[in-house]
């Protein structure tokens, strides 16, 4: 590795507890004396830490993870103190300081706050710190239970200009099955920028003791990979892993290259980490539009519409055939959608925007 890189390291869940719910103190001091051996090497290492609500869990000597919202969010902030405190006195025996930084969906869709929480983690390491990155669960009701910290790693990645992010989990990568169910399942070592696996589905689940899976690490492999930084997914418990997969070792996990594509982060927001909450279904003329032109989608493409929205809302576009075509921010309500559907502009009722989707809030996700 030459020159000073900047590399982005996430932990899950289930790396960093234990079957019980308790914090792994030796997972966590094995991830910053790994950090520490890249901050010698002249590079600047974020740390993207889950675990807080399962060190709740942990801390108050339950038997399990609850699921009502307010309980998890009470437990969030019972376990993000002791979280921290591992992560300083692991820091510290290696002469480092750790800065905590609590985020949120807002800072990363808010033009004004995603500056924001750039300047401060870009000063942060200005100064040398080690920044412990943590979705702020005790006050993000929705994220709580609809969110995972591979959607908010990849887009500090983007955020800071990484170089590198790595998905530390408790597998050695992505296979072409679950390797537990499926005895022919093969380990995928690289994936090309526009490889169709960057899109399929994988696993949901974590388990119970986190909120993403291999799903959500694919989805954020490729909100990286569109920001234009190289990703790997790789076994948190493997001997030197995070400086292995910084250096693209052969066989340290799946690495998924750089897309020469590039988003801006409310884009990439829409796109991979905002949650739909509708789907407009367009005939072919729209759908070209879009592909071709880069066009807004107008209310005389929409055949269908699915789903209780609000204008502000994140949707998904359609094709007649169900495949996914684009996301975007709705313009109208669902009800308004639906009033106006097929109809042309000088059709619409006054008032209401031309466009369904504006073409500065709309990403295309296919050809």
């Amino acid at each position: 590795m030459s020159g000073t890189l900047r590399i982005v390291a996430k932990i899950g869940t289930s790396s960093v507890t234990d079957a019980r719910g308790a914090l792994r103190v030796d997972a966590i001091d094995r991830l910053c004396d790994e950090a520490a051996v890249l901050r010698r090497e002249g590079h600047e290492v974020l740390v993207v830490t889950s675990g807080a609500v399962a060190g709740g869990v942990g801390a108050l000597g339950l038997a399990a993870r609850p699921t009502e919202v307010l309980t998890l969010q009470a437990l969030s902030a019972v376990g993000q103190s002791r979280l921290m405190s591992l992560y300083d006195a692991a820091l510290a025996r290696h002469g480092l300081v750790g800065a905590q930084a609590l985020l949120v969906p807002h800072d990363f869709v808010d033009r004004t706050q995603y500056l924001h929480a750039r300047a401060t983690l870009l000063r942060l390491l200005e100064l040398g710190c080690v920044p412990v990155i943590n979705e702020n669960d005790a006050i993000a009701s929705d994220e709580i239970r609809y969110g995972d910290n591979d959607h908010i790693a990849a887009l500090v990645a983007h955020a800071v200009a990484a170089d590198v992010l790595v998905l530390l989990t408790d597998t050695r990568g992505l296979f072409t099955a679950d390797p537990a169910r499926d005895a022919s399942a093969r380990f995928v070592e690289r994936v090309e920028a526009d490889d169709p696996l960057l899109s399929v589905r994988a696993g949901d689940s974590a388990g119970e003791r986190g909120s993403g899976g291999m799903a959500s690490k694919l989805a954020a492999a490729r909100i990286a990979s569109w920001s234009g930084v190289r990703t790997v997914i790789a076994e948190a418990g493997r001997a030197g892993v995070l400086r292995d997969a910084v250096a693209g070792t052969p066989g340290v996990g799946t690495q998924f290259v750089a897309h020469d594509r590039s988003l801006p982060a409310r884009k990439l927001w829409i796109a991979f980490a905002a949650r739909p909450a509708g789907v407009l279904v367009v005939d072919e003329g729209a759908r070209g539009a879009l592909a071709r032109r880069g066009s807004s989608l107008l209310h005389a493409g929409v055949v269908e519409v699915r789903g209780d929205f609000a204008a502000g809302d994140a949707v998904e576009v359609h094709d007649g055939a169900g495949a996914l075509v684009a996301r975007g921010i709705a313009a109208v309500s669902a009800d308004d959608a639906r009033a106006a559907r097929g109809r042309r502009s000088g059709e619409l009722a006054e008032g209401l925007p031309a466009e369904v989707i504006h073409r500065d809030d709309l990403v295309l996700l296919a050809d």
